[in-house]
């Protein structure tokens, strides 16, 4: 037994934070809270390849507050088997031996659970590298989940103890701090976006979001793309210093974005009767990294015609799709990493790219602050604000009792 905070089902909790959550933070990380922090028995490794993991630093996502705050789609109910222990950004080190790995072995999470997880014939996409796009993250041998920290059989890492499968586990090399290293999953996401967005040399790009989504992603462009100008639309000061740290050609306010795509691809800006302004012309590429109803409109209105809008952020409804149809864009997800283009015919996996980055960059300050499990609701609290306290990465210390 030890302590874990266990997210369960509450459709009272759900309804309310969903309607009045936004509006009332506060209450997302206290009385609305679906999440109990309590000794729960420790789950048992789940079959060969499968070994305990104790968190050392465990993040707190963007998925996780959109499903505290009830913003997550109901498309994901089938997905994902309650009650689960949150927690996918993870590093932490083993309890005994995994396969080739050691007792000890510091390691970071890739959380997606495969098919080799769970004890199937791998598919085409798991086949391929390329985990995320598996079609069987609801059968096999354990209980439906997309990933861990979403699956009741797994645990999570916002506990003192979770399990993993080999195939999830990279080892840190000692020279990555454990701060830089539970950064390691969200930075493998920001380079599959990258990838994504397959920019073309000297490429216009626009990121909307300078959160840590944001920011990793702008890190992923410029050392990995041969984008030309890249546009970042940060809400914060905090985030706009980081930004413009990290590399960005401009930062702007989201009020000023339409104007500084148009002045620097010189396009065309037109107002409509009702609505937000829209460019003819634009950036050739739009990523979107907040995942709101306006961060997508925005990405849209300002592309131009032809060009890639790629949507990293956990999607809301409600966008007017018109742009979509007119200019004839390209909307691609970007969900979690795989597998990526490196060479002609050849793939390196992302996790490999995204520890190599993580090494490399001044990431030191992007975990902004740290909390034990039983200063759950403070940590809750702070992420839910993050931007407006100048923070970017919120985390569990597993540490510290």
């Amino acid at each position: 037994m030890s302590q874990a905070l266990e997210l369960f089902r509450s459709a009272p909790r759900y309804l309310t934070a969903r309607v009045i959550g936004q509006r009332i933070p506060g209450l997302l990380s206290g009385p609305l809270a679906p999440l109990r922090l309590l000794n729960k028995r420790d789950p048992d490794p789940l079959g060969p390849g499968w070994a305990r993991v104790r968190p050392r630093l465990s993040g707190i996502c963007g998925s996780d507050l959109a499903t505290l705050s009830g913003q997550s789609s109901f498309y994901f109910s089938p997905l994902v088997s309650m009650p689960f222990v949150p927690g996918h950004e993870v590093v932490g080190e083993l309890l005994e031996a995994c396969e080739d790995l050691p007792t000890g072995t510091r390691v970071v999470l890739e959380p997606v659970l495969g098919c080799e997880a769970r004890g199937l014939t791998p598919c085409p996409a798991c086949v391929a590298g390329r985990k995320g796009r598996c079609d069987r993250v609801t059968t096999g041998h354990i209980s439906p989940g997309l990933q861990t920290g979403y699956c009741k059989d797994t645990g999570g890492g916002w506990s003192r103890q979770f399990v993993a499968h080999r195939s999830q586990l990279h080892t840190v090399p000692d020279a990555l701090t454990d701060r830089k290293a539970v950064l390691v999953e969200p930075l493998a996401c920001a380079v599959h976006t990258a990838m994504r967005a397959q920019v073309q040399p000297n490429a216009n790009v626009l990121v909307v979001g300078a959160g840590t989504v944001g920011i990793l992603t702008l890190l992923a462009l410029k050392e990995l793309t041969p984008a030309g100008r890249v546009t970042v639309v940060a809400k914060h000061p905090k985030q706009r210093d980081l930004a413009m740290s990290f590399g960005a050609t401009e930062v702007v306010a989201t009020d000023e974005a339409v104007g500084a795509v148009r002045r620097s691809s010189r396009a065309i800006k037109l107002k409509p009767e009702r609505g937000s302004s829209f460019l003819l012309g634009g950036c050739d590429v739009a990523i979107d990294c907040v995942g709101s109803k306006g961060s997508l409109d925005l990405a849209l209105r300002t592309t131009k015609a032809g060009g890639r809008v790629v949507l990293s952020g956990i999607p809301a409804g409600g966008v007017d799709l018109t742009p979509l149809w007119f200019r004839e864009l390209e909307l691609v997800g970007a969900y979690t990493g795989g597998v990526e283009p490196v060479l002609k015919k050849q793939t390196r996996p992302t996790f490999d790219m995204a520890m190599d980055l993580a090494v490399e960059s001044p990431l030191e300050t992007v975990v902004g602050a740290t909390y034990t499990l039983p200063e759950w609701r403070e940590a809750l609290d702070h992420a839910f604000s993050a931007g407006r306290l100048g923070t970017l990465k919120v985390a569990f210390d597993l540490t510290q009792d």
